[in-house]
């Protein structure tokens, strides 16, 4: 059966009356009462005792993030995700909806969820007193019950928590003090779920203090009309460390109220960032077979660690996991459209697709003063060459290229273009002394596989490209280190002494 098939039978099989639901397992007396902290920490307590994962998708963060996120929702917290963009926090909020009930039983037309055992609006309270145990029941999934917002300067007290409708007054016949006046906010409508705010320092100052006094009080003013809002709800927010602090943009009374504070942060290895491009990246293309190298795959991520230590690059912004997801699929995107040009039969990319997933580089960087001298474009080449070096130097540390220099430094050149046959390139570079051998004997291009052979070999011709022993040209020309740039003991080995003009 379809899943929203399935779970429109699973609530349409429950009570529908309040009658009905104190007979069923729902309306049992220590559930009636239950609130969303302590839901989530009976079932999470469950899934800690079954062994199963916490939080599908997200990697890298089972020993060091989970651990406080697990402990936050134990203690019944509020809490709040400080980190950089691309960190993964937005994910994990959206997670947390797997810790709430597959159904929750409301008073049928509530707009804020109410609690059949503990109604908290006017509305829900009159039905229930003229109603009885013939009160309709309605029920809410648990996908419903996520509520999230993106803090910005303009979001103002009505949108979080309400405003007072005069058009819902006149046709009620209600003055326009009543309860049943108002038109609630988001955060309302969020009771008995979680609500998720993201950016939180964005938001303006008298909004925040509106937020503490739900927080705090469980009241708030409406057109200077006191409103009772004792509402139950689990609040999750997220922020940059740069912005989260009592100085900046956060009211100290709001911070103190969060419970735990949980820093998140970008892949710690290059294997963890890998698993996570894997998984997020669209990889799979109709009508061609994909076959990505792993040296590849190692590049494009490294392509991101170099960023993050580059210090041209603006550290505070952050270099978003989202920018290997992005360079990977524009990189099979030109690999595919080589492959479809020459009639390949499989889509195998090559650093030369790197190159060409510049774009997805130079949009996901915030430059320093310095890096904008340089320009984003020469700085991410020169990310892609580093990037390159470090995936050849962790596969071959060692072996000796003087071969492969010496052909180059006595005139020796290559042409790598995008659009031709694998079989053509490999040609090429069997040109080049003990190029083609140097590949299959570090293991990074079997025998007869000519698109793994290109892409081996242009990996070993950027590396050396990186180091200054031989240039390249934008337009893929491979040819002579330029006099000044060569390395000054041009026969120590390939990784002796680092980077040197």
């Amino acid at each position: 059966m379809d899943p929203v098939l399935a779970r429109r039978h699973c609530l349409s099989s429950h009570p529908e009356t309040l009658g009905a639901l104190k007979r069923a397992p729902f309306g049992a007396p220590d559930r009636r009462l239950r609130s969303v902290k302590d839901e989530m920490r009976q079932n999470l307590l469950a899934r800690l005792a079954g062994g199963g994962p916490l939080f599908a998708g997200v990697i890298g963060y089972e020993e060091t993030v989970m651990p406080q996120i697990v402990n936050a929702l134990l203690s019944r917290h509020n809490f709040i995700l400080l980190g950089l963009r691309g960190q993964a926090k937005s994910r994990i909020l959206r997670a947390l909806v797997g810790l709430l009930d597959d159904a929750m039983p409301i008073v049928a037309g509530s707009e804020v969820n109410d609690n059949p055992f503990a109604p908290i609006s006017r509305y829900a309270k009159n039905l229930l007193h003229e109603a009885g145990d013939d009160t309709p029941i309605a029920w809410v999934d648990r996908d419903s019950r996520y509520v999230e917002k993106l803090a910005t300067p303009d979001v103002t007290i009505a949108d979080m928590i309400g405003d007072l409708d005069p058009i819902r007054a006149a046709r009620g016949g209600h003055v326009l003090s009543d309860e049943l006046t108002i038109h609630y906010g988001m955060l309302p409508r969020a009771n008995r779920g979680i609500f998720a705010l993201n950016e939180l320092p964005d938001l303006a100052g008298k909004v925040q203090v509106g937020l503490f006094n739900v927080m705090q009080e469980g009241d708030v003013q409406i057109k200077g009309y006191p409103v009772r809002l004792p509402l139950d709800v689990q609040l999750c927010f997220t922020a940059n460390p740069e912005d989260y602090t009592a100085r900046g943009k956060i009211i100290t009374p709001l911070k103190d109220r969060i419970g735990s504070e949980i820093i998140t942060h970008y892949p710690e290895t290059v294997q963890l960032g890998m698993s996570i491009t894997e998984q997020e990246a669209w990889t799979k293309r109709d009508g061609k077979t994909v076959r990505v190298p792993d040296f590849i795959s190692e590049v494009v991520e490294r392509v991101a660690f170099e960023a993050r230590t580059d210090k041209r690059i603006d550290r505070r912004s952050g270099v978003s996991q989202r920018m290997p997801i992005s360079v990977m699929e524009n990189v099979i995107s030109n690999s595919e459209r080589r492959a479809i040009v020459t009639g390949e039969r499989e889509v195998v990319p090559r650093i030369s697709d790197v190159y060409s997933a510049q774009p997805a580089i130079t949009g996901k960087i915030e430059l320093e003063y310095e890096g904008e001298l340089v320009g984003g474009h020469a700085i991410a080449r020169e990310l892609i060459r580093r990037a390159a070096d470090a995936t050849f130097q962790e596969r071959a540390g060692g072996v000796n290229v003087d071969d492969i220099v010496i052909w180059f430094d006595e005139g020796g050149a290559l042409q790598v273009t995008d659009d031709e046959r694998s079989e053509a390139v490999a040609e090429a570079f069997g040109l080049v002394p003990g190029l083609i051998d140097l590949v299959r004997k570090v293991g990074l291009a079997p025998r007869g596989d000519a698109p793994m052979t290109v892409a081996a070999c242009e990996l070993v011709l950027e590396a050396l490209v990186a180091r200054k022993r031989i240039s390249r040209s934008d337009g893929g020309m491979y040819g002579r280190a330029e006099p000044e740039k060569r390395r000054r003991r041009p026969n120590e080995d390939f990784f002796g002494g680092g980077l040197s003009a």
